[in-house]
């Protein structure tokens, strides 16, 4: 009997493990019947297939096909005005940003005339695109990408030479002939044409900046739009910039001596008195 104990003992648990486990199942599956139960089916009447972004896409993209798919919506919280037909948003250009699985709406779509994708596409009707030679250093290493802000600084060549910020807050649409990210990738690219969007007037500065010296961009910060009044850099403030202030130690004026003019001379006279052979002369004076 003894011998036998230790397998009715092991027995005995599996036993009752395997009843304990077929008691949660059941358990569950009552569980996630009910809460089916509790949750209402959508119907084919509640939902509509509406024209969504199939992958991220960027502004001044031509849709095609490919771009765009069809899922269904549920009508109470599907937005006015989105598109249900492919057909009708391919060939159509945007004119911003939009992320995937994003329904696509009419007011992120240029004009149906406008068939051409690219800088044409999103500039701002009051607004020009305007494009500056940089290099590596001016378009800041190749970080400088489309939708950035950047403010343009140029350095005059004149004498003594001066560097203002003629234009901030400008908006990037290209980088060299690409208005869109290289992908996913981090890493930046050198570019040696930026594309910037522009009022006519700032239009005007910027080729006057770009013909009388050498331009710099500046990247800004998406949150930061407040315009700053700068004076300009000169060689006098640049090599006064972070100087120690020492103080002169004044010393009191030395006092010089007052002389005491010298007498004035008597007038002398001189008498020659001859002797002979001898002749002497003396001198007399006063």
């Amino acid at each position: 009997m003894k011998k036998w104990r230790g397998f009715l003992i092991f027995g005995l648990a599996l036993v009752m493990a395997s009843m304990t486990g077929l008691l949660i199942f059941n358990w569950l599956e009552r569980q996630q019947v009910s809460l089916q139960s509790a949750i209402p089916q959508l119907s084919n009447d509640n939902t509509e297939m509406t024209a969504v972004a199939a992958v991220d896409l960027l502004w001044g993209t031509l849709l095609t096909h490919e771009m765009i798919k069809l899922v269904p919506i549920q009508k109470a919280s599907r937005p006015q005005g989105t598109f249900h037909d492919p057909n009708e948003l391919a060939g159509r250009v945007l004119i911003a940003n939009m992320m995937a699985n994003e329904p696509i709406l009419p007011y992120k779509l240029a004009p149906s005339n406008v068939k051409d994708g690219g800088v044409a596409a999103v500039t701002h009707l009051d607004k020009r695109a305007m494009s500056i030679k940089v290099d590596d250093v001016v378009g800041v290493a190749g970080f400088i990408n489309p939708g950035n802000r950047v403010d343009v600084l140029v350095t005059l060549r004149q004498e003594p030479p001066m560097t203002k910020t003629v234009l901030q807050n400008v908006l990037v649409l290209a980088t060299g002939t690409e208005i869109e990210r290289r992908g996913e990738e981090a890493k930046p690219h050198v570019v040696k044409v930026v594309t910037v969007e522009v009022t006519p007037e700032e239009g005007e500065f910027l080729a006057l900046a770009s013909n009388e010296g050498k331009l710099q961009l500046a990247l800004r910060n998406h949150l930061s739009n407040t315009p700053v009044l700068t004076a300009g850099a000169t060689i006098d403030s640049l090599l006064s910039a972070y100087r120690t202030h020492v103080a002169v130690k004044k010393t009191a004026p030395q006092k010089v001596a007052k002389r005491n003019p010298a007498p004035p001379r008597a007038p002398s006279t001189e008498v020659e008195v001859i002797q002979g052979s001898e002749v002497k002369t003396y001198t007399f004076q006063g």
